[in-house]
């Protein structure tokens, strides 16, 4: 489908984002957020050469409010993109380095007994930051994974019948190694559905490797690498993707291909409603970066397999057959009927 030959037929007769410049109440409209998210890419791409699709899947997740998944063999450049998309952001970051030995709370904090005080008090784990980077995190056990499902669902740690809120923007960027690796345990379902995408690096081609071998010969581009955005921006520029506009056709459109994964007779486990929010949540930001405010059926169609792929469980008989998640997605994207535009 073209893009452009009935996008305004998409649009919101009653735009609530301003097209341009900034919104009444002062807060930035679709042109800085290009701004501030170019400024964003440009610093990641800085570090990582040759994959401008995975940087924009990574922003896009990001101003979604979502959770990235990053799988890869080792040694692609997976935690280089994530601590890049850290670092071009002025925010707390912590990162954890998952292994078998790793203990739930050494995620999500303790409570210790202070001997001065005579009290328990709360020692927060690294959970408590903006963005989090959990590098290779099926390497430790499904119980400490299991840490991270309600911060990244609810926004908030419970730790001894105590909740603690987590700050605005939060976001986990989590690698893996694929499942075949040694030393690797398989995300548990209830996991890989609150990670928003997953998108997978590849090797670069030829060009951008050797032009890696010049710009990281000498020292890590990362050493280089200074903010160009900080939380308060990124909090302001999810305002603005929350108020893209989704038509009633698109929408329906998004229904549709859900429940399209629930009835193939290749999966066994279909995509959740929780999937659905986020296949919009990412297209309205998918949407925001190319500096519209409305969505087009072609954001949930570039979208589809890194959103709900790694939520599909194929059936025995498609495993058999190597067929993987992802072809079916695309399939589906292929066979099912674009929404007609409005008239």
């Amino acid at each position: 489908m073209a893009v452009g030959t009935h996008g305004e037929s998409y649009a919101n007769p009653h735009p609530p984002v301003p097209p341009h410049g900034a919104s009444r109440n002062g807060a930035p409209g679709l042109e800085g957020l290009a701004q501030v998210a170019a400024k964003i890419r440009d610093a990641v791409e800085s570090v990582i050469e040759g994959k401008p699709t995975a940087v924009r899947l990574a922003l896009t997740v990001l101003l979604a409010e979502g959770h990235l998944l990053i799988e890869d063999v080792p040694g692609v450049g997976k935690t280089m993109l994530a601590k890049a998309l850290a670092r071009s952001i002025r925010c707390s970051v912590r990162r954890v380095q998952f292994t078998p030995d790793l203990l739930p709370s050494d995620i999500t904090g303790v409570s210790a007994y202070n001997q001065e005080l005579r009290e328990f008090e709360f020692k927060p784990g690294p959970v408590f930051a903006n963005i989090l980077v959990g590098d290779e995190v099926n390497r430790a056990s499904p119980k400490t994974q299991s840490a991270l499902l309600e911060c990244m669902e609810e926004r908030q740690v419970t730790v001894d019948g105590t909740t603690y809120r987590l700050e605005s923007p939060f976001m986990v960027i989590a690698t893996q190694n694929p499942v075949e690796m040694e030393g690797t345990y398989p995300l548990p379902e209830a996991q890989r559905d609150r990670f928003t995408a997953r998108i997978s690096m590849g090797y670069p081609d030829p060009a951008a490797e050797l032009e890696m071998l010049d710009v990281h010969g000498q020292s890590s581009p990362l050493d280089r690498l200074t903010p160009v955005a900080d939380a308060a921006d990124v909090r302001a520029l999810v305002e603005v993707v929350r108020r893209v506009h989704v038509a009633p056709s698109v929408r329906q459109y998004a229904i549709d291909l859900i429940t399209a994964t629930r009835r193939h007779p290749d999966l066994r486990l279909g995509a959740s409603p929780r999937a659905t929010l986020q296949l919009v949540r990412a297209a309205r930001a998918y949407a925001a970066l190319d500096d519209r405010d409305y969505v087009l059926p072609d954001d949930l169609q570039a979208l589809a397999v890194p959103v709900l792929a790694h939520r599909l469980l194929p059936t025995a008989e498609a495993q058999l057959e190597r067929r993987l998640p992802e072809q079916v997605v695309a399939d589906l994207v292929n066979r099912l009927p674009v929404p007609a535009p409005r008239r």
